[in-house]
């Protein structure tokens, strides 16, 4: 798999899957906040699979692939 999410993508995704779900367990969304579950997993794998259907690549050209997926 290659990455395909890159740092602000993967930053913005992982703190909007959090909030998402907190309201979710906190009762302030309905159970349709567990969808935060999405964006959360896609970018801590920094894997998107709806990118390459779309032809989106969010890592920069010189990150892309193996060294995008550095931790």
């Amino acid at each position: 798999m290659k990455c395909n999410v890159g740092t602000i993508d993967r930053t913005l995704r992982i703190a909007a899957g959090l909030i998402l779900i907190a309201l979710a367990a906190t009762g302030t969304v309905g159970i349709w906040g567990w969808i935060g579950v999405v964006p959360l997993l896609t970018g801590i794998f920094r894997f998107c699979p709806a990118y390459p259907l779309l032809g989106i690549n969010s890592c920069s050209k010189e990150s892309a692939g193996a060294s995008c997926c550095k931790k």
